[in-house]
């Protein structure tokens, strides 16, 4: 599928993403004016919450108290949340798919304020599930998250960065979310611990898929779509998989050597992002998404026949055939 049909995929849980909200905009509404009109502006940017929608679906192969996996939800998107800010702070965007950022519109200083509230309000949210097991793993993707991020920053610019390099880098910044959302919404519903580690590999592998999709798009798609400017990982020196594929295809007389060592020069970002947009380095990208969307469906194999599991499926269809 092209897009994401919400109303039915999310047929499973859509009583408890409702209430998943309320939980959200619980936050948004703290003593001080100013800051919860800055909270609502944020927690009411609504994406398709894919990652909370994890959480609860991983949690439907067992009856359970629907409160603690709704609150966890609610802490997995507040982390991504908070995570996009510090994003949009330091790469310096002025929108996100079409919006203003925080940084546009109240200052950096301001916007990473706000992020770190963000962030501590997900840990106290996640606290209130009760599960040490769980909090310790959310910490634990706090830090996987950080340690992507700062690889991203460290490894700008740098033309020898690998595949595997790549794959380490995004299985922090943003596989492990996924994997803590899936994981963490089957650990407390209480099912066995091969369902959990099910659910860890699925999440994990779906977000790895998610994240090479994105990064093709950044190539491929139109910028009404994605959000961002064609090419602006490549301009921020920023090495993603399809300029990986296209320097291992092309390994003398590469545009991204000539642009990392001359950042700035159109010319040279022209040529490299011509050189990733190549359909045999597309399709090639491609491949290693669909590998990763397959470990994702084989995981969900064994699993109860339940609409959860089928849902989980589509999501996994709609990760590999996203255009936004």
């Amino acid at each position: 599928m092209t897009d994401l049909r919400v109303a039915e995929v999310y047929g499973p849980v859509r009583e408890s993403l409702d209430r998943m909200e309320q939980n959200l905009l619980g936050v948004a509404s703290p003593r001080f004016p100013f800051l919860a009109d800055v909270l609502g502006y944020v927690v009411e940017s609504r994406g398709k919450r894919i990652r909370p929608a994890i959480a609860l679906l991983a949690s439907r192969f067992s009856e359970h108290d629907y409160e603690v996996t709704e609150k966890m939800a609610a802490a997995v998107e507040l982390l991504h949340i908070a995570s996009l800010i510090h994003d949009d702070t330091s790469d310096e965007s002025e929108t996100r798919h079409g919006r203003a950022t925080l940084s546009s519109l109240w200052g950096r200083d301001m916007a990473i304020q706000v992020g770190d509230y963000v962030f501590a309000a997900a840990a106290a949210l996640v606290c209130e599930t009760g599960s040490i097991v769980v909090i310790r793993r959310f910490s634990e993707t706090i830090m996987d998250l950080a340690r992507g991020q700062l690889h991203e920053v460290v490894d700008t610019h740098d033309p020898s960065r690998t595949r595997e390099d790549y794959l380490d880098r995004i299985s922090g910044k943003t596989a492990s979310l996924f994997g803590v959302a899936a994981e963490a919404g089957a650990m407390l519903s209480g099912v066995s611990a091969d369902v959990v580690d099910s659910m860890r590999t699925y999440g994990r592998s779906l977000g790895l898929a998610f994240q090479i999709v994105d990064d093709i798009l950044d190539f491929e798609g139109a910028e009404d779509e994605v959000g961002k400017p064609i090419g602006r990982d490549l301009a921020n020196g920023v090495l993603t998989l399809p300029a990986i594929i296209a320097m291992e295809r092309s390994p003398n007389g590469n545009a991204v050597r000539d642009l990392f060592r001359d950042p700035g020069n159109e010319v040279y970002l022209q040529r490299a992002v011509a050189m990733a947009q190549v359909p045999a380095v597309i399709e090639d990208s491609y491949d290693v998404a669909r590998g990763y969307i397959q470990r994702a469906l084989d995981s969900l194999e064994g699993m109860p026949d339940v609409p959860a599991r089928d849902s989980l499926s589509e999501i996994a269809g709609y990760v590999l055939t996203r255009r936004k």
